[in-house]
């Protein structure tokens, strides 16, 4: 159906890798921590976004360009890490912790929202993954050449994917509801939160485009 095959299998496999901690997960988690649970929330909203960023850049071959081209593949990666290590250097050196924590999901829902889909875009591991991952399950013989069999996928993966990065989010910040309620245990998560970005962005700079 729409080219695609073995949608059930893909549907299983989409759900083990989803449950496995990624960059995306530990994402989440590390802001739900530090900045509670819309923080949380809107950050799995951002990265769903920039699930199907790639999604569409996968279904009308404008990841094979990204993949193929080394110059433009480091681009990315390196202005990925960068974007990373400056969130975590922000979360690092800011002073008004508590007071962060709490105004951060008022006013800055949308903030929060962009930069979760900028750290997915901007991580060439995701088309990487989408581009091995993805075509594995479209009927090459189907005769339909459109992108509609890399979006139904693409569309599936973002929605399965959106509500564990949800789940995620909200026990994350419940769990440490209370540290995030002392100016010095809130201080210390977010300084922890600024390390993992930046360990996150030196990851990235590890990746590889593929052979």
């Amino acid at each position: 159906m729409f080219g695609i095959v073995n949608y059930e299998v893909f549907l299983v496999a989409a759900i083990l890798l989803i449950l496995t901690p990624g960059t995306d997960t530990m994402y989440i988690i590390s802001r739900s921590i530090s900045q509670g649970r819309m923080a949380g929330i809107y950050s799995a909203l951002g990265i769903s976004a920039g699930v199907v960023v790639h999604t569409l850049l996968a279904a009308f071959g404008l990841s094979v360009i990204l993949m193929q081209s080394a110059l433009l593949f480091n681009v990315v990666k390196i202005a990925g890490a960068i974007y990373l290590a400056y969130l975590g250097i922000k979360l690092i050196v800011s002073k008004n912790e508590k007071e962060n924590a709490q105004e951060m999901p008022i006013h800055s829902n949308k903030k929060i929202f962009l930069q979760g889909m900028l750290t997915n875009v901007m991580n060439p591991k995701v088309a990487l993954f989408f581009l091995a991952f993805l075509p594995q399950f479209i009927n090459t013989n189907s005769g339909i050449s459109s992108p509609t069999p890399f979006i139904i996928l693409g569309v599936t993966y973002t929605l399965v994917g959106g509500i564990w990065c949800t789940i995620t989010a909200y026990f994350s910040s419940m769990a440490t509801n209370k540290l995030r309620s002392s100016t010095k245990a809130s201080m210390i998560l977010n300084k922890v939160t600024g390390f993992v970005f930046i360990a996150m962005g030196i990851k990235i700079l590890q990746t590889k485009p593929s052979a």
